[in-house]
């Protein structure tokens, strides 16, 4: 406006927020305008759906023929999904679009955290060093979590809405906290951002001892007396002014990396791969879906999917015969139980798939009319996705359909083996399980039974060996052996029986053999270990199984800051 010499005053600038019935107000308001040549602003377009077709109409009723300086601007808010999307074409093609995106990478929401703030913020405070110096570190913790989400699970189990609210009401806290007591209440003061103002945010346990975590690294006496980093090579600053933190963040803060939140760049691997997979995915999704299979093609889709299906079939073993099975058990001990429960889940599985590939068999020769159903089947198995009727009856997996299959027949050959003789094999796979917690329930429950322990007040003690599951023949006498673990975040230092850095692009190195056994709750050491969740796929959250205690000579708080957890598949 200024630029073309534009004066503003309350009779040529007209803003309408939409919404409770504005509508109105706003077309009189484009009548006028068009005529004397005044500006418009329209609030929030995205709350009247309806009326979008009515302002299209309007705008272009004055397209012509209106005043030379008559502007409009509309402002909405981003569509969370494709059926939201509800401005018209119309206006969209005759308009200049802005888009105002949050800031990416630690810089960036830094500087816009301190934003909230100003000189005059700095100096409220009686307590001044103290106030600046935690006010810094809220910056700094509220950039961190915003930001860590884009690491995905590794960052975050869930996703959560920070807000900018977040982070002026936690310094308002900080305030009269200061202003109320001498001393600074540095516990207090983490248990209110981080628990309430946070932590309200936050509905996973790991997710909010995350969280805890980062104020008890941030926000301690420490930080009063220069000896605090809030990430490696960049020192909590001292006492300076407004702008002074802003030139402070430019000079000292260092590039963009993992080491910025506390992780490994590993994790930044991790995120770009599966960023390129789901573009990869998403372009596969999109070919076109009927004739050959593309230029050099290995004929149709048909022939493609007929051959797979076959070989499937073809390698699929007959179904547990659970009568048998149950004539062989001479005792239900608890390991006996587990093993019938995931034979009984098997069978459902691989019925369901032998009948939905036999009915695709069917339709693809003409013999029955293709559904839905049988369409969904067939475009999954040409996508190499693992079909939807088949998930519903599995395990989490995040596997493509090839391995999830070859997976699937690793585990039915496992099951097969422990039912010979119904004899607990010298290592257990975990990951092998459609519920892993029966058998860790197990181990507890055949201990408690043998020494008469009551079973609430056991815990698993975990202690992992040197060796491999080729190197054991036989099961422990108490307890089990297990494999298949790997650890995401950090590795297993074998020799020296501690958790590691990782090294670079060992994204999820293997476990040793891991020994299981039950102990009582009284007995067991917590000095020197961190707590380590284990979580059945990547997706972490909802697939978590257990918690071991696994040893450590550096501080737990690194591990829990580095996401580090143990997976039963990668």
């Amino acid at each position: 406006g200024k630029k073309l010499g534009y004066t503003f005053n309350h009779g040529n600038l007209h803003n309408v927020s939409l919404g409770q019935g504005q509508e109105v107000v706003a077309e009189q308001a484009l009548d006028l305008a068009a005529e004397e040549g005044h500006w418009v602003i329209l609030q929030n377009i995205h709350l009247v759906a309806k009326w979008l077709s009515s302002l299209e109409k309007k705008l272009e009723q004055h397209s012509e023929g209106s005043h030379r300086d008559f502007r409009v601007f509309v402002s909405a808010e981003p569509a969370p999904c494709p059926e939201s999307h509800v401005i018209p074409q119309g206006i969209l093609e005759n308009s200049i679009k802005i888009t105002s995106e949050a800031p990416t990478g630690m810089h960036a929401n830094l500087h816009k955290a301190l934003d909230n703030f100003s000189q005059d913020t700095l100096e409220m405070c009686s307590q001044e060093k103290e106030f600046r110096s935690i006010l810094f570190a809220l910056c700094y913790f509220h950039a961190v979590v915003a930001e860590r989400r884009k690491f995905g699970p590794q960052g975050w189990n869930r996703s959560y809405p920070f807000s900018t609210g977040d982070l002026t009401i936690s310094v308002s806290v900080l305030h009269n906290c200061l202003e109320a007591s001498s001393k600074v209440p540095y516990d207090d003061l983490r248990y209110l951002v981080g628990e309430i103002m946070y932590g309200g945010h936050i509905t996973d346990d790991w997710d909010r001892r995350l969280c805890r975590t980062y104020l008890e690294e941030f926000i301690k006496p420490e930080m009063l007396e220069g000896e605090l980093c809030l990430a490696p090579g960049f020192p909590l600053p001292g006492n300076m002014d407004y702008n002074g933190y802003h030139q402070y963040i430019d000079d000292a803060l260092p590039p963009e990396s993992p080491h910025l939140y506390g992780l490994h760049p590993n994790a930044e691997i991790r995120f770009l791969t599966q960023r390129s997979e789901q573009l990869l995915r998403t372009v596969l999704e999109l070919q076109p879906r009927d004739g050959r299979a593309g230029e050099g093609g290995v004929g149709t889709r048909e022939e493609t999917v007929q051959a797979l299906l076959e070989e499937m079939l073809e390698k699929l073993t007959d179904e547990f015969n659970m009568a048998e099975l149950l004539a062989k058990v001479e005792e239900r001990t608890p390991y006996a139980v587990v093993a019938l429960q995931e034979c009984e889940r098997m069978n459902v599985l691989t019925a369901e798939i032998r009948r939905s590939l036999a009915e695709l068999e069917l339709g693809l020769k003409g013999e029955l009319t293709m559904t839905s159903d049988m369409e969904n089947l067939q475009n999954s198995l040409f996508l190499d996705m693992v079909p939807e009727s088949w998930v519903k009856r599995s395990y989490p997996s995040t596997a493509s359909l090839g391995s999830w299959f070859a997976d699937l027949l690793a585990r039915i050959s496992e099951l097969e083996a422990w039912t010979r003789d119904f004899s607990l094999p010298s290592t257990l796979w975990l990951g092998g399980f459609f519920n892993p917690q029966s058998i860790l329930t197990a181990i507890m429950q055949t201990t408690a039974r043998r020494n008469k322990w009551p079973l609430d007040k056991l815990t698993l003690q975990c202690d992992v060996t040197k060796k491999s599951r080729e190197d054991f023949a036989s099961a422990p006498r108490e307890g089990a052996y297990v494999h298949g673990l790997f650890m995401e975040g950090a590795r297993w230092d074998a020799q020296a029986g501690i958790i590691a850095d990782a090294r670079l692009k060992e994204l999820t190195p293997a476990m040793p053999v891991m020994f299981i056994k039950a102990i009582p709750d009284d007995k067991q050491d917590t000095r020197g270990v961190y707590p380590c969740p284990l979580y059945k796929t990547r997706q972490r959250g909802p697939t978590y199984v257990w918690t071991f205690n696994l040893k450590t000579k550096e501080n737990p708080s690194k591990w829990v800051l580095a996401g580090v957890a143990l997976l039963l598949q990668i």
